[in-house]
């Protein structure tokens, strides 16, 4: 099978490096790829908007299947674009239509799905004017969640201590801060717990339970600081119990699938569960259409299962025929950033690293090759996903591995996975 990955970043790799090792990918293309992404197969320089140049390069060079890796083609309709398309009919794409899309695209459409299907989430209200959510607000305690409607480059949502913080905040908010996104607000009742992300793959009828993750958002050790796309993650999740497992599985991820189908949702591809356990109870705080990053990076590494038979299975809607195993491992991903990440931060710096640690993945990010070099090109350059018996043991691994990678100004948090630690 030929395929087209669709993405740049730490995920796509994760995905590359799984397919190069699967018997049933005989090429891979990544558009556009990155510097890690060139080890596993062809980077084709696209943008993963550009749905006609996609559409070309797939009949040029016979790609039998697109997987996709961000959210944003997928929220514009690529898989509607090749469904339509007479010519590009037979090419298959991993992820839902623009319907199903909306889930991740419209915090408003997400919470009405999950009021008609019974799927625990938090109160709320979608405003479109300040005196309607300042009117709401008003009922809630502190603090405060707002949030986007649509897509805002992961930076839409907005935590607030104060009611008079909060009404200034979606007063801006709604006046355009996060452009067209913020022109209708979600607000929620804030739910206090901890948090962790569960995946499913779905042929639109079946489904298949991936590991679950927890990924470390905050910049800083202790979960300090700005919010970042992620500095790392850890599979499994030791508090997820069986016991928790069920509640999920029955009140959320089960019920997500139906009312998919229910509504006629054309839906083939990965659903991202954002969950948050507060006492023993699990409420979904975000659906994303696609896998999260960083906890791809510790995600796939535990698949034994190949990925292109769970592509197929989903391809011809028998997805309940495969069978998915996992490594009993633990993994660990830590994020390398770059100087002054999540804010403006450096770029063109040399990379330099010691011999691979064994054992250990390295999954570019931010990268880029100029002649013999490589250099960062983005705020989060590199994951280092290593396994252990145990949280402890991986985390040891990922951090000794992330020592021996070196540029100016590198970051990274060493404390991924502590909370999740045995005490001693």
């Amino acid at each position: 099978m030929q395929i087209l990955l669709l993405g740049g970043g730490g995920r796509e790799h994760a995905f590359a490096y799984k397919f190069a090792q699967d018997p049933g990918c005989t090429r891979l293309f990544i558009a556009p790829g990155n510097t890690g992404t060139a080890e596993c197969g062809t980077n084709v320089a696209l943008a993963v908007t550009d749905f006609d140049g996609i559409g070309r390069f797939a009949l040029a060079n016979a790609i039998d299947m697109v997987v996709v890796g961000p959210e944003e083609p997928l929220v514009r309709g690529i898989v509607d674009y090749f469904r339509d398309d007479p010519a590009l009919r037979r090419v298959a794409v991993i992820g839902p239509s623009a319907a199903g899309a909306q889930l991740e695209g419209s915090k408003a459409f997400a919470k009405k799905f999950m009021v008609r299907h019974g799927i625990p989430t938090a109160q709320y209200r979608e405003v479109s004017t300040v005196e309607d959510g300042a009117s709401f607000l008003k009922t809630l305690p502190a603090p405060y969640v707002l949030k986007a409607d649509g897509l805002a480059a992961g930076k839409g949502v907005l935590i607030l201590d104060r009611l008079d913080e909060a009404i200034a905040a979606l007063q801006t908010m709604l006046a355009g801060q996060f452009g067209e996104a913020s022109r209708r607000v979600v607000i929620e009742e804030f739910l206090s717990g901890i948090e962790f992300s569960v995946f499913a793959l779905t042929d639109g009828r079946h489904y298949k339970i991936l590991p679950e993750a927890k990924d470390y958002k905050r910049v800083g050790e202790g979960d300090t600081g700005l919010n970042t796309g992620g500095m790392g993650a850890v599979s499994p999740v030791p508090f997820v119990t069986p016991e928790l497992w069920e509640k999920v599985e029955t009140r959320i991820i089960r019920p997500t699938v139906a009312g998919l189908a229910a509504e006629d949702i054309d839906y083939k591809g990965f659903i991202f569960f954002g969950l948050i356990k507060v006492g023993d109870e699990p409420y979904v705080i975000e659906y994303n259409c696609r896998m999260g990053d960083p906890e791809t990076e510790v995600v796939l590494p535990r698949l034994k299962t190949p990925l292109t038979p769970l592509f197929e299975a989903i391809r011809a809607g028998r997805l309940d025929t495969v069978q998915l195993e996992t490594i009993p491992e633990t993994a660990v991903a830590v994020m390398l950033t770059a100087g002054g990440y999540p804010g403006e931060y450096r770029k063109g710096d040399e990379i330099r690293m010691a011999a691979p640690r064994p054992g250990c993945l390295y999954l570019h990010a931010g990268t880029r090759q100029a002649e013999e070099k490589v250099l960062t090109h983005g705020g989060r350059v590199m994951a280092i996903t290593a396994f252990g018996a145990s949280v402890e043991a991986a985390a040891g691994q990922a951090l000794a591995a992330a020592e021996q990678v070196h540029y100016e100004g590198k970051y990274y948090r060493r404390d991924i996975g502590r909370d999740l630690m045995a005490p001693e």
